[in-house]
């Protein structure tokens, strides 16, 4: 990666800002700290980042409400920090919108991999900053998706889909009819060992539905559960 990204460290703790620095510096990442929820939520109107990691735990604005409050006007990416024992926590923060989650201890070797891998499905252009040239668009009725662009529109209305949706729904719509097993979803999306559980599938594809319901749009597809399976894209007659 090329391009120098932006990446804003939301922790209560000195020490996670110290470790990660160093990291972020040998990979050539841009980074500034924020110490709670509310110097973070300052620091994201006054700037551009590219990625924000968000712990869960601080005082004040959790990272839940932290990651709430921005997801009501901005898609940047956002890797949630997260104790062990805080699975709820975990589950209640990708229903919010946050792109994927990393349990506390962590390797900070592990932290700049996941944030290469977020930016890559989030950043359209090559290293170059040039835009590809071949988009690809997957259409069914109104519904549009350019998975380059990590774009999705409805009756041509731009829908805020997170990079985490979109890969989901790109999957699903890639091959009508086929059905993907939730293990085989955490394993295309994500692409490594996952320290969660495939609940983590469920809660991206009850957000992905309550984003596409338009009935008044005539929906010519679905997103289908199949009991004790998995989910497929189906397209309606």
């Amino acid at each position: 990666m090329s391009k120098t990204y932006q990446i804003l460290i939301c922790d209560d703790d000195p020490i996670v800002h110290q470790s990660l620095s160093l990291y972020l510096d040998n990979e050539d990442f841009g980074h500034e700290s924020a110490f709670n929820g509310e110097q973070a939520l300052e620091m994201l109107k006054a700037r551009h980042f590219d990625l924000m990691l968000l712990d869960q735990m601080m005082p004040g604005m959790s990272g839940s409400q932290v990651c709430q409050t921005v997801r009501r006007d901005s898609q940047i990416p956002i890797i949630r920090l997260t104790a062990r024992g805080e699975e709820i926590d975990r589950i209640l923060g990708l229903e919010m919108g946050a792109d994927d989650y990393i349990v506390k201890p962590f390797s900070p070797r592990e932290v700049v991999s996941r944030i290469k891998a977020v930016l890559r499905r989030t950043n359209p252009a090559g290293d170059n900053g040039t835009p590809q040239e071949t988009i690809t668009t997957l259409t069914f009725g109104s519904l549009e998706i350019q998975p380059e662009r990590y774009s999705v529109k409805i009756g041509g209305q731009s829908i805020a889909c997170t990079s985490r949706e979109v890969d989901i729904l790109t999957l699903l719509a890639s091959s009508p009819g086929r059905v993907y097993d939730r293990e085989q979803i955490l394993s295309r999306i994500w692409g490594y060992d996952f320290f969660g559980d495939t609940r983590t599938v469920d809660t991206h594809i009850k957000r992905l539905r309550q984003k596409l319901a338009c009935p008044e749009m005539g929906v010519k597809w679905d997103i289908v559960t199949i009991y004790s399976k998995g989910y497929k894209f189906e397209v309606l007659q």
